[in-house]
């Protein structure tokens, strides 16, 4: 699926703004990664850093920061929780996170509260991709991808 050229998929959660995308992994674990419409508005991405394993990150405090050829700034968190990993691919190399986000996620995490409540306040399904859309329309935003070299 996808509006204005943003890939949306159904299955994942999503924040209010579109910004990110959490999958739930069958340990319990979340996973979460950039959408394709917040790696196309910060452009190529530089670098990334993950805060360090173990680390608890309250609601409102980064799980990550990125820097693009644009912007700089966080990866948002919308939960408590405790950073298991970062991706290490994407740390070597950060602009798969433009090249592929669905496929590539940033960090994985553990919710401090049990997980569906921890999902409670995100969006998923026709919810979200109705809200996805609505953002990609407003403000006008055409999602590119940058192409693999390896090909």
């Amino acid at each position: 699926m996808s509006c204005n050229g943003c890939e949306f998929r159904p299955e994942l959660y999503y924040d209010q703004e579109m910004q990110i995308w959490i999958e739930k992994q069958d340990d319990g674990t979340l996973r979460v990664g950039m959408t394709d419409i917040s790696q196309s508005i910060a452009g190529k991405i530089m670098h990334i850093r993950v805060r360090k394993p173990g680390t608890r990150r309250p609601s409102g405090k980064p799980v990550a920061t990125i820097e693009s050829a644009k912007w700089a700034g966080p990866i948002p968190n919308f939960m408590d929780c405790v950073i298991i990993e970062g991706n290490i691919e994407v740390l070597k190399k950060p602009s798969l996170l433009n090249i592929d986000p669905f496929g590539m996620w940033i960090a994985n995490v553990s919710s401090e509260l049990p997980v569906d409540e921890a999902l409670a306040n995100f969006l998923t399904g026709s919810e979200a991709e109705k809200v996805y859309c609505q953002r990609a329309i407003d403000e006008d935003i055409h999602c590119e991808r940058l192409e693999d070299s390896k090909k």
